[in-house]
């Protein structure tokens, strides 16, 4: 199976946590990689050619579609599409399986490239993305309690995915929830320990994996995102029973992940799900305003103002940080 990889892409590590954030006119003045097109979440870098990956590498297809996710932890990206990926399980869950690799955004901070050589150059980046894809991030992290790379929370999801795929799913966005809204290091244990309580996984088998195999799998992950020609993410490679394959990268509407599954399996029909508030907190037990104006199908303001009532009415919980809130059901 091999897979072509086009010269757009999106930046190489580490600079999907700086690239949508910078302004048009320094991507125009500057091609570094690392700085990016907060409008198309693409850096454009050059060619990539890849070798033909095993077969035996993609497990075997059983719905029509196959996902291959490379994502990371602190991927700013990677959250401004939660809204989509999340719409994208409901309509089409039926007929996509989502494999999620990480890719190892941040390994450390040894290097010095586009003027982002220390994790305080990322802050006012992460506050400016955050209003692009209108998701709440709070960069102050980068201020306050600094990751120094993104391996141990990557590796603690491969932890989690051991023992349980959906629950994984749900680790990684608890973990995601507490970088990107209340700014803590999720590089340290406490946290790590804690979001897979949460969760429902068994802790003590999670650090035991956590402090073994996880670590395996997660160069497993890195291994083959090389041989894919990974330079960033979001990276999605969507791949039908035949072998087709359509690709898309960075942060794109809800219509090109869509699109993505529609020309690989054209009679593929979607699920219609209910809209309420009530089934869309039962599914996703935490929702932004962009998030629940996606998956409602209501306008992005009155979303908001939908939230903030049942809130008011005891419903939900709202959750405020710098650039945005967070709703959950209120227990």
């Amino acid at each position: 199976m091999k897979f072509i990889i086009p010269a757009l892409l999106i930046a190489i590590l580490p600079g999907n946590m700086i690239c949508e954030a910078q302004t048009i006119q320094n991507k125009m003045e500057n091609n570094n990689p690392l700085l990016c097109n907060p409008e198309t979440g693409i850096c454009e870098i050059p060619a990539i050619s890849t070798d033909t990956v095993d077969s035996n590498v993609i497990k075997s297809i059983r719905k029509p579609v196959k996902v291959i996710y490379y994502t990371d932890p602190i991927c700013s990206s990677c959250w401004g599409i939660e809204p989509q990926l999340r719409k994208l399980k409901l309509e089409y869950g039926n007929s996509i399986e989502i494999e999620y690799r990480m890719g190892g955004l941040l390994p450390d901070w040894s290097y010095n490239s586009g003027g982002i050589s220390k994790p305080s150059d990322v802050a006012h980046h992460w506050d400016e993305v955050s209003i692009y894809y209108d998701m709440p991030i709070d960069g102050d992290v980068w201020l306050e309690d600094p990751l120094n790379s993104s391996y141990p929370p990557s590796i603690a999801f491969k932890a989690a995915q051991v023992q349980d795929d959906e629950k994984a799913i749900l680790f990684l966005r608890e973990i995601r929830e507490l970088v990107f809204l209340q700014k803590k290091n999720i590089t340290k244990w406490e946290h790590l320990e804690a979001a897979a309580k949460k969760v429902g996984l068994n802790v003590q088998q999670f650090k035991k994996d956590y402090e073994g195999k996880a670590k395996e799998h997660f160069n497993d992950d890195l291994k083959l995102g090389k041989e894919l020609g990974v330079r960033g993410f979001p990276t999605m490679f969507f791949t039908d029973t035949t072998g087709k394959q359509e690709f898309v990268y960075g942060s794109k509407p809800y219509t090109a992940f869509e699109n993505a599954i529609l020309k690989l399996a054209p009679t593929t029909t979607k699920n219609e799900y209910s809209k309420n508030w009530e089934t869309l907190f039962a599914k996703y037990h935490s929702l932004t305003a962009k998030e629940f104006s996606e998956l409602s199908g209501t306008q992005r303001s009155e979303s908001e103002r939908l939230l903030n009532e049942l809130t008011t009415n005891g419903k939900l919980e709202k959750l405020n940080s710098k650039n945005g809130a967070i709703w959950k059901l209120n227990n």
